[in-house]
């Protein structure tokens, strides 16, 4: 059995011991981006200092440059359970990825065609494909969320899928709602109809095991910067697709997988990081000797999660106490599991900004707006400029942060509300 100990955990996170004016931090911005462990920095200085070459020489810092590109492919395959680094495509961030997979996959595309998007996905899985369905006069086909279970259902997507359908892009994790969808029963319905499934995992990933031979689909997206590492994107593609893809490339550049899908020099310090945040994942789950990094990693999830659910029920519990407050996601404990713990809420008569301006003062640190999910806030009829209140959890939090948390939104409310009266 693993040992998860908040103590040791925050101990691991310079910036959760640091102070503002003696003031503490509570960081419930995660959803945007978490903070980095020290293994993480060190990793990143360690190769600026000592190993800081371009690629493809002959003499120590290339070579020593190389093996980090390689250990950073590696440790992403252990991450997601893929069955080859070569399968392991590391650039700029989740959206720069999908723009040129994007582009990639419209070369085997023609007008006519269908592809599938759903009004439950942050905008950097549904304008690459507007936008090449604009270009190559592709047919969308707009896939709504079911409101009740704040899932894509399995018979909405089957009703979408015809002969025609090329492609389905759909979200692991809403990164405003919450809600988790069920991404290998959505992908096998896709299959049916030979579609390929592309799939973001942004949201997930901090909170749960991928598995990407397991779920079927075509190509998984995520942010290291999202589950403790440096700020760049890593995408999955399943080899037997990516191998018969032409990506727009220099034509002297490496038609090699997953080079020729990796444009310019890489980041290399930062795919430094990327290795050092799989392996924080990989000793949070060390229980014995004699376990692999995936095994590892599987572990730690598990106890991440087991921590991370009570924290986020208690902050549901407690926001659900205020009159007014609608929390636009699952509310009910028993269905904690099919939830990351992302809570949004909007309360009657008040901007979100000003509830979040309010607390930013007290360092708490949180969002408001529609932090991209622009197609959930017109679904559900909420202002996008207004946006909602965004309280995003992460394994470091505390209960303590939580409560304190909570009594300063029932504090700012009463006294907007006050203020407005």
């Amino acid at each position: 059995m693993v040992d998860f100990s908040i103590e040791a955990v925050r101990g691991k996170f310079p910036a959760l011991s640091l102070t503002d004016k003696g003031r503490r931090r509570i960081y419930l911005d995660n959803p945007a981006g978490t903070q980095v462990p020290q293994a993480v920095a060190d990793a990143v200085s360690r190769c600026l200092l000592t190993t800081n070459a371009n690629l493809g020489g002959y003499f120590e810092t290339t070579i020593a440059a190389q093996s980090v590109v390689d250990e950073a492919h590696q440790a992403m395959a252990d991450f997601l359970g893929a069955a080859s680094p070569e399968e392991i495509i590391i650039g700029a961030n989740m959206t720069t990825l999908t723009y040129h997979m994007s582009r990639t996959l419209g070369r085997t595309l023609k007008p006519g065609d269908e592809i599938i998007l759903t009004r439950m996905d942050h905008e950097g899985n549904v304008s690459p494909w507007l936008q090449l369905a604009e270009d190559l006069g592709l047919v969308v086909r707009w896939l709504s969320f079911d409101e009740k279970s704040w899932q894509v259902e399995e018979a909405a997507l089957a009703g979408l899928l015809c002969d025609k359908t090329r492609l389905v892009a759909l979200n692991y994790a809403s990164n405003l709602t919450g809600s988790i969808n069920r991404v290998k029963a959505l992908t096998a319905i896709a299959k049916k109809v030979g579609a390929l499934v592309y799939v973001d995992a942004v949201q997930f990933a901090p909170h749960g095991l991928i598995d990407v031979q397991d779920l079927g689909c075509d190509f998984l997206i995520c942010s290291a910067y999202k589950f403790f590492g440096p700020h760049m994107g890593v995408l999955w593609g399943r080899l037997d697709v990516i191998d018969g893809l032409k990506p727009y490339k220099c034509r002297c550049s490496s038609n090699g997988l997953p080079e020729r899908f990796e444009l310019g020099t890489p980041q290399i310090e930062l795919m430094a990081g990327l290795t050092a945040a799989v392996d924080y994942f990989a000793e949070l789950g060390a229980a014995g000797e004699g376990d692999s990094r995936r095994q590892k990693i599987a572990k730690a999830f598990e106890v991440a999660i087991a921590y991370e659910n009570p924290l986020a029920q208690r902050l549901i519990d407690g926001l659900s106490d205020i009159s007014g407050l609608t929390i636009h996601g699952i509310t009910d404990p028993k269905r904690l599991g099919d939830r990351v713990p992302t809570v949004s809420f909007t309360v009657d008569g008040i901007v979100p900004e000003t509830i979040v301006r309010q607390m930013n003062v007290e360092n708490i640190f949180l969002w408001s707006g529609h932090n991209y999910a622009w197609e959930i806030v017109h679904q559900l009829g909420i202002p996008a400029e207004q946006g909602v209140v965004r309280i995003g959890i992460a394994h470091y939090n505390t209960a303590a942060e939580i409560d304190e948390t909570l009594e300063s939104v029932h504090r700012v409310i009463a006294l907007l509300r006050q203020q407005r009266s």
